[in-house]
Protein backbone atom coordinates (compact mmCIF):
# COMPACT_ATOMS: atom_id res chain seq x y z
CA UNK A 1 0.00 0.00 0.00
CA UNK A 2 1.19 3.29 -0.60
CA UNK A 3 -0.41 6.76 0.40
CA UNK A 4 0.51 9.93 2.12
CA UNK A 5 0.38 9.72 6.12
CA UNK A 6 1.94 6.07 6.99
CA UNK A 7 4.26 6.59 9.45
CA UNK A 8 4.58 2.61 10.70
CA UNK A 9 7.93 1.51 11.34
CA UNK A 10 9.18 -0.96 8.71
CA UNK A 11 7.13 -0.29 6.40
CA UNK A 12 9.04 0.87 2.98
CA UNK A 13 7.58 4.32 1.93
CA UNK A 14 7.31 5.47 5.72
CA UNK A 15 11.28 4.12 5.84
CA UNK A 16 12.28 6.06 3.09
CA UNK A 17 11.12 9.68 3.56
CA UNK A 18 12.30 9.22 7.01
CA UNK A 19 16.00 8.48 5.87
CA UNK A 20 15.54 11.57 3.33
CA UNK A 21 14.40 14.16 5.87
CA UNK A 22 17.59 12.00 8.01
CA UNK A 23 19.56 12.77 5.00
CA UNK A 24 20.38 9.06 5.49
CA UNK A 25 20.65 5.62 2.79
CA UNK A 26 17.79 3.75 3.09
CA UNK A 27 18.18 -0.23 4.08
CA UNK A 28 16.55 -2.63 2.54
CA UNK A 29 16.20 -5.87 3.09
CA UNK A 30 14.96 -7.30 0.23
CA UNK A 31 14.88 -5.34 -3.05
CA UNK A 32 13.50 -8.08 -5.05
CA UNK A 33 10.25 -8.93 -3.34
CA UNK A 34 7.40 -8.34 -5.69
CA UNK A 35 4.57 -6.72 -3.95
CA UNK A 36 0.85 -5.92 -5.05
CA UNK A 37 1.69 -1.81 -4.40
CA UNK A 38 -1.35 0.79 -4.75
CA UNK A 39 -2.49 3.79 -3.32
CA UNK A 40 -4.41 3.11 -0.17
CA UNK A 41 -7.36 5.11 -1.85
CA UNK A 42 -7.85 2.32 -4.42
CA UNK A 43 -9.56 -0.17 -2.33
CA UNK A 44 -11.29 2.16 0.04
CA UNK A 45 -13.54 2.90 -3.47
CA UNK A 46 -13.84 -1.01 -4.04
CA UNK A 47 -15.60 -1.03 -0.81
CA UNK A 48 -17.50 1.69 -1.07
CA UNK A 49 -18.64 -0.03 -4.25
CA UNK A 50 -18.97 -3.08 -2.40
CA UNK A 51 -21.19 -1.53 0.69
CA UNK A 52 -23.26 -0.01 -1.82
CA UNK A 53 -24.37 -3.68 -3.29
CA UNK A 54 -24.18 -5.35 0.31
CA UNK A 55 -27.07 -2.64 1.19
CA UNK A 56 -28.73 -3.03 -2.11
CA UNK A 57 -28.86 -6.56 -2.83
CA UNK A 58 -26.39 -7.97 0.89
CA UNK A 59 -27.05 -11.91 0.45
CA UNK A 60 -25.33 -11.75 -3.32
CA UNK A 61 -22.38 -9.90 -2.27
CA UNK A 62 -21.79 -11.10 1.02
CA UNK A 63 -18.43 -13.49 0.48
CA UNK A 64 -14.95 -12.46 0.52
CA UNK A 65 -13.38 -9.69 -1.76
CA UNK A 66 -9.64 -8.84 -3.27
CA UNK A 67 -9.24 -5.01 -4.52
CA UNK A 68 -5.61 -5.35 -5.86
CA UNK A 69 -3.85 -3.54 -8.23
CA UNK A 70 -3.81 -4.48 -12.02
CA UNK A 71 -1.39 -6.80 -12.53
CA UNK A 72 1.09 -4.65 -14.60
CA UNK A 73 1.50 -2.39 -11.66
CA UNK A 74 2.89 -5.26 -9.22
CA UNK A 75 6.45 -4.11 -8.68
CA UNK A 76 9.77 -5.14 -6.97
CA UNK A 77 10.72 -3.09 -3.56
CA UNK A 78 13.42 -2.30 -5.74
CA UNK A 79 11.84 -0.57 -8.72
CA UNK A 80 9.78 1.20 -6.07
CA UNK A 81 12.75 2.78 -4.47
CA UNK A 82 14.83 3.47 -7.66
CA UNK A 83 11.46 4.86 -8.72
CA UNK A 84 11.21 7.48 -5.79
CA UNK A 85 15.06 7.84 -5.51
CA UNK A 86 14.93 9.64 -9.46
CA UNK A 87 11.77 11.99 -7.89
CA UNK A 88 14.37 13.04 -5.35
CA UNK A 89 18.11 13.80 -5.98
CA UNK A 90 20.42 12.75 -3.67
CA UNK A 91 18.70 9.95 -2.18
CA UNK A 92 20.10 6.78 -2.26
CA UNK A 93 19.64 2.76 -0.69
CA UNK A 94 21.56 0.20 0.52
CA UNK A 95 21.27 -3.70 1.24
CA UNK A 96 21.01 -4.49 4.80
CA UNK A 97 23.24 -7.66 5.34
CA UNK A 98 21.11 -8.52 8.50
CA UNK A 99 19.53 -11.63 8.32
CA UNK A 100 16.27 -11.28 8.99
CA UNK A 101 12.84 -14.19 9.09
CA UNK A 102 11.85 -15.44 5.93
CA UNK A 103 9.38 -12.98 3.84
CA UNK A 104 7.57 -14.03 0.58
CA UNK A 105 9.30 -13.08 -2.49
CA UNK A 106 6.38 -12.76 -4.28
CA UNK A 107 3.12 -11.36 -2.81
CA UNK A 108 0.04 -10.88 -5.48
CA UNK A 109 -4.12 -10.42 -5.49
CA UNK A 110 -6.28 -11.70 -7.59
CA UNK A 111 -8.25 -8.65 -8.09
CA UNK A 112 -10.85 -10.71 -11.18
CA UNK A 113 -13.40 -11.41 -9.23
CA UNK A 114 -14.52 -7.92 -8.00
CA UNK A 115 -13.29 -6.70 -11.43
CA UNK A 116 -16.09 -9.13 -13.29
CA UNK A 117 -19.19 -9.08 -10.84
CA UNK A 118 -18.72 -5.68 -9.28
CA UNK A 119 -17.09 -3.72 -12.40
CA UNK A 120 -14.30 -2.01 -10.01
CA UNK A 121 -11.03 -1.38 -11.32
CA UNK A 122 -8.18 0.93 -9.70
CA UNK A 123 -8.26 4.58 -11.72
CA UNK A 124 -4.16 5.09 -10.50
CA UNK A 125 -1.27 3.34 -12.20
CA UNK A 126 1.27 2.54 -9.79
CA UNK A 127 3.26 5.41 -10.95
CA UNK A 128 0.02 7.90 -10.50
CA UNK A 129 0.29 6.49 -7.07
CA UNK A 130 3.54 7.14 -5.90
CA UNK A 131 3.21 10.37 -7.83
CA UNK A 132 0.40 11.43 -5.49
CA UNK A 133 2.02 9.62 -2.34
CA UNK A 134 5.38 11.95 -3.24
CA UNK A 135 3.43 15.22 -3.56
CA UNK A 136 1.19 14.30 -0.04
CA UNK A 137 4.64 13.72 1.37
CA UNK A 138 6.48 17.01 0.04
CA UNK A 139 3.29 19.23 1.33
CA UNK A 140 3.60 17.90 4.70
Amino acid sequence: MVGGGDWALDRLIPDFFRTVTAKQKLVIRSPDAVRPWQHVLEPLSGYLMLAEKLFDRGEMYSQAWNFGPDESDVRSVRWIIEWLCKKIPGVAWQLDKISHPHESNSLKLDSSKVKSLLGWHPRWTIEQALEKTLEWYKSY
